[in-house]
């Protein structure tokens, strides 16, 4: 059975479309992330980007989401190509970056420095921002975690992005929503992520309009 739109949704789908005027290009929404956002090990269509894009749809928006994920990458190495990937036509962005750096035990003092690079170079740009929280691995230890952690909240609220605390709650570390290796989610995990996330991803495209 298709699921069908909150009423949240619905409301917010209303207010976009009387924004936007008839004919009006789709917003287009860049996806910037590691493996979480490329689709490690699923087929094209059942991506975080494609999903979105398919619900966003479904609950009457004109939304083009592109795929700007990158397998392995870290904050570092997102920072480093964020100038290359939004390109000028892109009307917001989502930035799910860290799991890696959690992953390898990078400081979380660089991952900050990363994430803020990026966040204020979006800024920059005047591009609407969602930013999706990451949690580090528990067994990384108490103080790890607790500055790791802490990174997500305080950066959003310092530049005013649209926030997501945790971008795998409910799915990290179940094992029906993941794939074998126990870490990248499965189409299934992948659909649980949109549907929860999908309330504040309508709150960044209703950003974008407002600045249109």
């Amino acid at each position: 059975m298709p699921r069908l739109p909150s009423l949240a949704a619905l409301a917010a789908s209303l207010v976009l479309l009387a924004a936007a005027p008839a004919g009006a290009e789709p917003l287009r929404l860049l996806a910037f992330g590691d493996s979480l956002v490329h689709g490690y090990g699923l087929p094209d269509g059942e991506t975080f980007p494609a999903q979105l894009e398919a619900a966003l749809r479904e609950a009457g928006h004109e939304v083009r989401v592109t795929n700007a994920g990158s397998s392995g990458d870290t904050t570092e190495t997102g920072r480093a190509r964020v100038d290359w990937v939004v390109r000028p036509r892109t009307d917001a962005v989502i930035v799910v970056l860290g799991a890696n750096d959690a992953l390898r035990g990078i400081d979380p003092e660089v991952t900050r420095r990363n994430l803020d690079a990026i966040l204020t170079r979006l800024a920059e740009k005047h591009l609407p921002t969602l930013l999706a929280g990451m949690k580090a691995p528990r067994n990384m230890g108490e103080s790890y975690v607790e500055r790791f952690d802490a990174i997500y909240p305080e950066l959003a609220a310092k530049h005013g992005t649209v926030f997501d605390p945790f971008f795998l709650k409910g799915v990290a570390g179940e094992s029906e929503l993941n794939q074998d290796d126990g870490i990248h989610p499965n189409a299934q995990g992948v659909g649980v992520i949109v549907e929860r996330m999908l309330a504040k991803v309508e709150k960044l495209l209703a950003r974008t309009r407002a600045e249109e």
